[in-house]
């Protein structure tokens, strides 16, 4: 594995990949790996030539109330992770390599799947995000990139943004990955005392709520939303900020729930803000449920 810091190394080991006839796979990622990031380099690296892991924490999509100067890092343990993946290229440029002229003047929007969850406490968020993600594909060129469904919404706004920019790249939604006591994995549940911890386990325990009462016939919205609010509800150090049924692919909310629908989840815990989600395909009396993929304690997931 090499770790390079410039924008032009990244181009040149891509394009001469490309010349060469291999294909790329990239992982974007604000590093802090753990069995999820790992995941998505595993999904890479079985599918592409160049496995190109980017660390950086990125600060045009942290509020000024946000974390950015606590966010944990650690760039020999992600080194030696990635470096345990196969990676063959760790790309860790500076602000200044991402921003030379300072705070962007051109950024990324895209409307409509930006608002409501995430995008209503966090409203500069998601153009932080999109324009970093557009930078990136615009540094890396074609290839395919892998993105965690843990943040649903985020994965959603990056497949849009790809698509209505005809950019080179296959976006490629991944397995959220849990803890094996369900708990998502998240770099910020390093926030986590213990108690919180244990504390946490309410998100995931009640989406499986959620997946048996579907399961079971339950078709209303409000009665799903509403089992989340009262699980979530009994457990003093959980703060719920959103439990809402969307389309999977549009992110529009749903009264009654057919076809593929999400029930996405935001919560404080201690000072961690942490997202979860299930998703729901219905086709009449059958229901699929994917709550993500559980690791085995010390290993990491096997992706498809």
């Amino acid at each position: 594995m090499i770790t390079i810091h410039t924008v032009e190394e990244l181009r040149r080991e891509c394009e001469q990949a490309r010349m060469s006839g291999r294909t790329v796979g990239l992982v974007p990622t604000m590093g802090f790996f753990h069995a999820g990031h790992r995941s998505l380099m595993q999904a890479a690296r079985a599918a592409t030539d160049l496995v190109v892991v980017t660390l950086f924490v990125n600060p045009t999509q942290f509020g000024p109330n946000e974390d950015l100067a606590a966010y944990p890092r650690d760039l020999d343990r992600d080194s030696d992770a990635a470096r345990d993946e196969n990676v063959d290229v760790l790309f860790v440029p500076t602000v200044e390599e991402m921003y030379p002229e300072g705070a962007p003047l051109t950024t990324v929007h895209v409307d409509r799947l930006t608002t409501g969850l995430c995008g209503a406490s966090r409203p500069v968020h998601f153009d932080g995000v999109t324009t970093v993600v557009a930078k990136l594909f615009s540094m890396v060129g074609r290839c395919s990139a892998y993105f965690g469904r843990k943040d649903f919404q985020q994965l959603a706004v990056i497949q849009q943004m790809t698509r209505d920019l005809n950019l080179p790249v296959d976006v490629v939604g991944c397995p959220l990955v849990r803890e094996p006591d369900g708990v998502a994995m998240s770099s910020r549940n390093a926030y986590l005392e213990p108690e919180e911890r244990e504390a946490a386990r309410v998100l995931s325990e009640s989406l499986r709520a959620v997946a048996d009462a579907v399961v079971g016939g339950e078709r209303d919205t409000a009665t799903v939303e509403g089992i989340v609010r009262e699980r979530v509800g009994r457990e003093p150090r959980v703060a719920l900020e959103y439990a809402e049924v969307r389309d999977a692919r549009t992110l529009v909310p749903r009264t009654e729930l057919d076809g593929t629908v999400v029930l996405a989840l935001a919560a404080a815990v201690g000072r961690a803000r942490l997202l979860d989600n299930v998703v729901l395909t219905i086709r009449g009396s059958h229901v699929d449920v994917d709550l993500g993929v559980r690791t085995g304690g010390r290993g990491t997931p096997a992706v498809p």
